[in-house]
């Protein structure tokens, strides 16, 4: 199917044609008609399917089609509630990219910056806003922003609300919303409080699921490599000097060990950066700009500061350490492996982390191959390693061929979900 085929509008049709876009994904597929149709939608899905493009490209087309009658100062339609500053920038650029033919207005407002800027914008009147909660509630509060007008409401990546400890803002910002409305709600996983949430503030929705995660992990060549604790970093220096590694995204599990792994890096005169919960928004911008820029070779994140971060042409996922949730283990690697792409990553395992390991397997449904060729090997014997029943056995034709990375090349088709489209 290609999108002129979804009934899309002239001006949208020729923004996606300049992109480069003439095939959707899955969740563009199944849930531009449903939103075109006025319906609440609720979508499962993981960031790096397209879904950005799921649901902006039928908010344009409705807006679009909406304008010729409306008069005077524009007046906020569109409401996209995110979580993070840089996934908030993603999805404005995202509309930027589709409705620039359109005539219609967007602004994006997050915290950590001065608000003149962004109260300019909304003076000026705005049709499509992208928000984080906490600047919202406080423009709200200050008089800037109105939701009486409002048609449409976005929840995006309801879980991670959670996660981050938004959820009651997000809560005080639902009873602002004109009861009459069309929402459309986005999570990966569904944990309690948010499907009930997701029963609150949706009615008859049509849910759309893609992407689960074995399609997501076999989309995805995996190593793992056992090695101690210590030598870790000079495991990591190890793959790195493999020059088909073009760009790496390092995960830790603590804000500290990301700027251990940084310093170490930088010692060795390899570009990098760190992006946690301790550094400013603003150092985290310029840290992910640089990486998408191609002037840091090596990103260094933790969980909660990368989840929703999407790159383009990201080659490598490297499991500094194995993460607590296994959840998280298809999250951190799915960020190479996009939209039916297919990435490459790599885990490090200690003899610490034999249970997060096996929780990973277990979840995953197969045994991640181990390479041994390697510096630094420990006998994968020494680690009890789980199999799995009816698990596919690792590829013994490819231990040790770490270095083959000319896999994972784009197929030209649909929205870049790498850039969260």
């Amino acid at each position: 199917m290609a999108f002129k085929n979804l009934e899309l509008i002239e001006p949208i049709l020729k923004a996606l044609a300049e992109e480069g876009y003439t095939t959707p994904t899955p969740i563009q597929q199944q849930s531009i008609p449903l939103v075109l149709e006025r319906k609440d939608l609720l979508g499962c899905a993981q960031t790096g399917t397209g879904k950005t493009a799921a649901f902006a490209i039928p908010i344009l087309q409705i807006l679009y089609k909406e304008k010729e009658n409306e008069k005077g100062r524009k007046q906020i339609k569109a409401l996209i509630l995110t979580p993070t500053r840089e996934l908030a920038i993603q999805i404005d650029e995202s509309f930027a990219a589709y409705g620039k033919y359109t005539g219609l207005s967007h602004a994006v407002i997050f915290g950590g910056v001065s608000q003149l800027h962004q109260t300019n914008q909304l003076k000026n009147g705005v049709d499509i806003l992208v928000a984080t909660p906490g600047r919202l509630l406080d423009l709200m509060s200050q008089g800037f922003i109105g939701l009486q007008h409002l048609k449409i409401f976005v929840l995006d990546e309801a879980d991670r609300m959670l996660d981050m400890g938004f959820i009651h803002d997000v809560k005080r910002v639902i009873i602002k919303l004109p009861v009459k409305r069309q929402t459309l709600f986005f999570s990966a996983t569904m944990p309690p409080e948010i499907q009930t949430l997701a029963n609150v503030l949706l009615t008859h929705p049509s849910k759309v699921e893609v992407t689960p995660v074995s399609s997501t992990v076999d989309a995805i060549d995996q190593s793992l490599f056992f090695v101690d604790k210590s030598n870790k970093p000079g495991l990591l220096l190890y793959l790195l000097k493999n020059e088909k590694i073009v760009t790496a995204l390092v995960f830790t599990r603590t804000k500290h060990g990301a700027d251990k792994v940084v310093k170490m890096l930088h010692k060795e005169n390899i570009t990098a950066a760190a992006i946690h919960g301790n550094k400013s928004q603003n150092a985290r911008q310029h840290a992910l700009t640089s990486f998408k820029n191609g002037n840091l070779r090596v990103l260094v994140a933790t969980d909660i500061a990368a989840r929703g971060i999407d790159i383009d042409e990201l080659t490598h996922v490297i499991n500094f350490e194995l993460p607590n949730v296994p959840e998280t283990y298809v999250h951190r690697i799915g960020r190479t492996g996009r939209a039916g792409n297919t990435g490459i990553a790599f885990s490090f395992c200690d003899h610490e982390e034999r249970t997060e390991l096996k929780d990973i397997q277990k979840l995953i449904g197969k045994n991640i191959p181990v390479i041994d060729s390697h510096p630094y090997p420990l006998s994968a014997a020494s680690f009890s390693t789980p199999i799995i029943k009816g698990a596919k056995p690792p590829n013994r034709n490819n231990r040790g061929n770490f270095n083959s990375s000319d896999r994972g090349k784009r197929r030209g088709t649909g929205p870049k979900p790498s850039n969260n489209r």
